[in-house]
């Protein structure tokens, strides 16, 4: 029971960076194409606040809370079925944290910018 629930976290968090990560894109995209949605005011709101909350926990050095309970769950052992071990290795890469900060608030920047760029609309 405690490998599923670890397994939905992680899933979660997947999602959570696909949002973050995709919804940048998809704005870029969307503007070029036409697609009014991505100038809904509160995909976007909901966009650039998970991106700083990212950021924001950077630089305050915390840990994900996702990442914390998915630990947690898995313990010592660190139990991954096949899924999970590659979402792992998708989604965590090793390297100094600075560099994770860096990313994470030039990519908060980017998004703001582009907040700016491409204004969002009140429905």
């Amino acid at each position: 029971m405690r490998v599923f629930l670890a397994d939905a976290i992680l899933i979660v968090h997947f999602l959570f960076v696909l949002f973050v990560i995709g919804g940048l894109a998809l704005t870029w995209i969307g503007a070029w194409r036409g697609w009014h949605w991505i100038r809904s005011l509160k995909f976007r709101i909901a966009h650039l606040a998970a991106i700083v909350f990212v950021a924001g926990e950077s630089l305050f050095g915390m840990m994900c809370p996702l990442t914390e309970w998915e630990d947690a769950l898995r313990g010592a052992a660190g139990e991954k079925n096949f899924i999970a071990r590659w979402v792992h290795q998708l989604m965590f890469f090793s390297a100094p944290e600075w560099v994770f900060t860096v990313l994470y608030v030039a990519f908060a920047l980017l998004v703001a910018a582009t907040f700016w760029y491409i204004p969002p609309r009140r429905s």
